[in-house]
């Protein structure tokens, strides 16, 4: 079953088109993308559906269709012929298959510059970075079990103030991480493509970019809010993860496929790792399997960082806005492929 907003208004100076929303069950469905049917007023027939292949007629006639972390394959875009657009409703890209769409000359487009998912991403992080360094998961455990843990985990207590932090992308997601740590007194180091300005290190506590791999040898806390690409892919391996500190913590918001989970699992079942956080796998759900579901001193949570009430009317706003500025013949935003 679709949900199709009521076509009536087909005048006025552009012409209607069709928009599909590709709106996955994890991520709210039909319920979440039922929002977006009323944002485009004569603009836009919209149709929500969970799965890009749940209509094929709908896909056929779509001009613009818009994910919300639903993948877009190959054959999605050769079963679109009229598409002009396809509109991420997220920071990432990785589940669109961006060489297809570039083939075809259709922009892709994410929410990037609008920086709706910064803010609770970033307390997100935060939340992973304390409920490490003050054992909450396994001391409430515990407590729930009557069992009065405080000599078994002082040992493994520890603050964040006086720590170093290194952020893996430092975009505007990453700026944010870095101006709560400041907060905290921790010192801030940064991998990525570029240095940022004098003036913006400064603003960041002195914030220093290094290497990747000095940043992951500095590091007490390693944050990752890369895209996920080729290049990105396993970006902490086992290789990698064998230069941080035995007393090191990861923490990761981004994707989960930037680290090789195994080796991770590997890591914390050997005691060469202190501990991660982690919000994000691959795949998502993560099936049974998953080591680190069981691995020792992980703290979990269900892709919750980007879906806040707040984030997620952020994020459909965001999203839907590029659409209205490409319906409206104006030039779109934050185009990767």
């Amino acid at each position: 079953m679709t949900t199709t907003t009521d076509p009536a208004a087909e005048t006025g100076p552009q012409p209607v088109k069709n928009v599909l929303a590709v709106v996955s069950p994890h991520v709210g469905g039909r319920t979440a993308g039922a929002a977006l049917t009323g944002l485009f007023p004569g603009l836009a027939r919209v149709t929500v559906v969970e799965t890009a292949d749940e209509d094929p007629a709908a896909l056929r006639a779509a001009h613009v269709l818009i994910t919300g972390l639903s993948p877009v394959t190959a054959a999605h875009l050769a079963a679109a012929p009229a598409l002009e657009l396809v509109q991420c409703a997220s920071h990432g890209f990785d589940y669109v298959d961006l060489d297809a769409a570039r083939a075809r000359s259709i922009p892709v487009c994410t929410i990037g510059s609008s920086g709706a998912e910064k803010q609770n991403v970033a307390e997100q992080t935060f939340a992973l970075m304390l409920a490490l360094a003050k054992q909450l998961v396994p001391a409430h455990t515990a407590l729930v079990e009557a069992d009065w843990a405080l000599p078994r985990l002082q040992q493994s207590l520890t603050e964040l103030s006086g720590k170093t932090l290194g952020i893996i992308g430092l975009g505007q997601i990453g700026t944010e991480v870095a101006r709560r740590a400041v907060a905290f007194d921790m010192s801030i180091v940064h991998a990525g493509p570029s240095p940022i300005t004098p003036e913006a290190a400064a603003r960041l506590g002195g914030a220093r970019h290094l290497s990747l791999d000095e940043l992951l040898r500095t590091s007490d806390y390693i944050s990752l809010h890369a895209p996920l690409t080729e290049r990105t892919r396993h970006l902490l391996d086992a290789e990698r993860l064998a230069l941080l500190k035995p007393t090191a913590f990861v923490i990761n918001t981004a994707r989960g496929a930037l680290i090789d989970q195994d080796a991770l699992a590997d890591a914390l079942e050997a005691g060469t790792l202190a501990g991660a956080g982690l919000d994000v796998f691959d795949p998502e759900p993560p099936t049974a399997a998953l080591r680190l579901l069981k691995a020792p001193n992980v703290v979990l949570s269900p892709h919750v960082a980007g879906v806040t009430r707040e984030t997620l009317v952020r994020i459909a706003l965001a999203a839907v806005q590029n659409v209205l500025d490409h319906l409206a013949g104006k030039p779109v935003r934050d185009v990767v492929s």
